[in-house]
């Protein structure tokens, strides 16, 4: 039986068109980094507190053992409210953003198919001593997981019974042997990058918030996909002028 209480991860990104469901690809749609050369860096913001360097660490040096991209975590100055990235980098925050239902929030900004800019949420309120997701291991899976997004890659799967993947881009129950990329992970940023760009859109070390509150409702638009729970995990929101929103949503039982 599922609980009534549950937290959740979320996605975003600002894009021209809605990805397909992910099957063998867990690709995130065609969004990628524009970059002239492999391996190429992403820059990741320290906007965390301490609680989270080291897995902001561990993360960044999971990430790393890609054979197409490396990550470098610069000491810039950020505003961990709005987590604004600067162009071309990905800004990591961690705040006390609420009882608003999410663990972790993912967003990317794209023009035509290249991301621009990316950020990562991790919301404190949900980590607070004695709760069950204040574990080693719950913090190494969202911080791992969200910034996964921001390469371009959506989840593995989305169904919380099936047995772990071993891989950071799984939805679970039990986080203990999902900390992590796996190999599949990194041969799928080998597919997103098998091609060159004749720019970058990556800035060297020298979005949009959260979603409201609750399980989506009008301000994350109309849910298109959904999990063998039948909770919604993919919401899509059309703008004004053009262009849509994307949210991802794993849900923490």
């Amino acid at each position: 039986m599922k609980t009534l209480a549950r937290a959740l991860l979320v996605a975003t990104m600002l894009v021209v068109s809605v990805p397909g469901t992910a099957d063998a690809s867990h690709a995130w749609g065609p969004y990628h980094w524009a970059r002239t050369s492999n391996p190429f860096t992403v820059v990741l913001v320290d906007g965390v507190s301490a609680e989270w360097d080291a897995y902001l660490s561990q993360a960044s040096s999971d990430w790393s053992r890609s054979r197409v991209l490396d990550t470098t975590i610069s000491s810039s100055s950020v505003n961990v409210r709005s987590c604004k990235p600067p162009k071309g980098q990905v800004s990591v925050c961690s705040a006390a953003y609420g009882n608003n239902g999410w663990l972790g929030l993912a967003t990317i900004s794209v023009s035509g198919t290249h991301i621009t800019s990316g950020s990562v949420k991790v919301n404190d309120t949900y980590y607070a001593s004695g709760s069950r997701y204040d574990t080693a291991a719950w913090r190494a899976l969202v911080m791992c997981q969200e910034i996964g997004h921001t390469f371009g890659l959506d989840h593995q799967d989305e169904d919380f019974d099936n047995a772990n993947l071993g891989t950071c881009m799984d939805f679970t129950d039990e986080p203990g042997t999902n900390q992590h990329p796996n190999r599949h992970d990194f041969q799928q940023l080998e597919t997103i990058y098998d091609h060159l760009d004749a720019s970058t859109t990556l800035a060297s070390a020298e979005g949009p918030d959260g979603p409201g509150k609750g399980r989506g409702g009008h301000r994350w638009g109309r849910a298109v996909r959904f999990d063998t729970d039948g909770e919604p995990t993919v919401f899509v929101r059309e703008l004004r002028g053009g262009g849509t929103i994307v949210r991802f949503v794993i849900w923490a039982r």
